[in-house]
């Protein structure tokens, strides 16, 4: 699966998710959330399709009410009009058991069902509702991802294990107490799902915090419990670097040590902001860490006194952003594109050195340098560029190697 040093990947169940596999020895998927009101069901699909076109394999929708709930069908059938077969997954809380028996196609139309084990009811209610949800399914054939959040543990549970922990000689922390229910309650929740016959090849479970240490915890018992594929995320992320340094964060750590097997970047997005930022955050760590390939990565310098040109990083924005517009068209013709290396470097020091790693490679003049522009490919110089152009000749050479290099006739 990959060849980092020394990483061996945990061993988990493989379980399908409509044509999907998360865990065994299935690549770590890519999953996303909407933010639409899925009763909407128009908004909800082309939103879907978004998170799907940008790369997220699974995507996850809401379902909390009965308009919700009735939309589900259109939306999936209108992904099916688009040719967007992506993987739908309803997201249930508090009425679920409700609202998939009121709208059978619902369920049908989902590829997986997420349930929170502190959220299908209180008291007396819980066990009832929550083997409701399971037996639906178990009769579907449909796989469940049993969702732990600390933000709504099961109350009842936590209160008797504080309870036990005080009556102890030396009784632990109540933040140790809070960790070890939470994974005790997603892995009796699965052991009762299979008790009501579940295959185990149909659950996958998630321990979902926000601290990153407290999630590096929780993860790292469950996986030395369970065979179970585990969903990772850090949940409540927040917003803009603070999101995505918290969750790379986390995430790196589980990975590199083989633990998880799909991952969510829960990020909080700016007012107006993209979506689909997530699923990019999820790729990047995944394929700068060495465990995926999604898309040509372009390496840049951060500039310097040397730089006092704006040229490279716009030119660098601007690959970047042409090779993610591309993606989804080279992937479909050009099988291993998502290997390929770009560098955009900004100026002597260390844009020949750099421009020669990369399969393909330019050297910005920096201040008081020529004004020419050397290019590499595969190691060796090919043109110099110059004058006006630069940047739509670089895309240029770009295209003609993902044809050379990838198409049909490649050697």
């Amino acid at each position: 699966m990959t060849d980092i040093p020394g990483y061996q990947r945990r061993h988990s169940v493989p379980v399908p998710v409509g044509d999907v596999t998360v865990g065994g020895d299935a690549p770590i998927v890519v999953q996303s959330m909407t933010n639409t009101d899925t009763a909407d069901e128009v908004r909800t699909a082309i939103q879907v399709a978004d998170l799907a076109r940008a790369g997220s394999e699974i995507v996850r929708i809401t379902v909390n009410s009965e308009e919700a709930a009735a939309a589900v069908p259109a939306i999936r059938q209108r992904l099916d009009d688009m040719g967007v077969s992506v993987p739908l997954v309803g997201d249930f809380h508090f009425n679920g058991h409700k609202l998939l028996r009121a709208h059978p196609r619902c369920a049908e139309a989902l590829a997986k069902l997420r349930i929170n084990p502190g959220n299908v009811g209180k008291g007396k209610r819980r066990d009832p509702q929550f083997a409701e949800l399971i037996e639906i399914a178990r009769d579907l054939d449909r796989p469940v991802r049993i969702g732990v959040n600390w933000g709504s543990l099961d109350q009842e549970l936590l209160a008797r294990m504080m309870d036990d922990n005080a009556r102890l000689a030396t009784p632990q922390p109540p933040e140790a107490v809070m960790k070890a229910a939470v994974v005790r309650s997603a892995l009796e929740s699965a052991e009762k799902a299979e008790a009501l016959g579940l295959p185990r090849e149909r659950i996958i479970l998630s321990c979902k915090m926000s601290g990153v240490q407290d999630l590096i915890s929780v993860y790292r018992d469950l996986a030395g419990r369970c065979e179970y594929p585990l969903h990772l995320g850090l949940t409540e992320a927040g917003m803009g670097s603070k999101g995505i340094v918290a969750s790379t964060a986390a995430l790196a750590v589980l990975l590199q040590e083989g633990i998880g097997d799909t991952i969510r970047i829960s990020l909080t997005p700016e007012p107006g902001g993209a979506r689909t930022e997530e699923v990019v955050v999820a790729q990047e760590i995944l394929q700068t860490m060495g465990l995926r390939a999604f898309t040509p990565m372009v390496a840049a310098c951060p500039g310097c006194g040397r730089t006092t040109s704006t040229f490279f990083q716009k030119l660098a924005g601007d690959i970047q952003a042409h090779v993610r517009e591309r993606m989804p068209q080279w992937r479909e013709h050009y099988p291993g594109v998502e290997n390929m290396t770009l560098a955009v470097m900004g100026c002597v020091v260390n844009g020949p050195g750099e421009s020669r790693q990369a399969n393909i490679g330019i050297s910005l003049p920096g201040t008081g340098e020529k004004p020419v522009a050397p290019v590499y490919v595969d190691g060796e110089k090919t043109v110099t560029l110059k004058g006006e152009n630069i940047a739509d000749e670089f895309k240029e050479i770009v295209e003609a190697y993902v044809r050379r290099t990838y198409g049909a006739e490649a050697p």
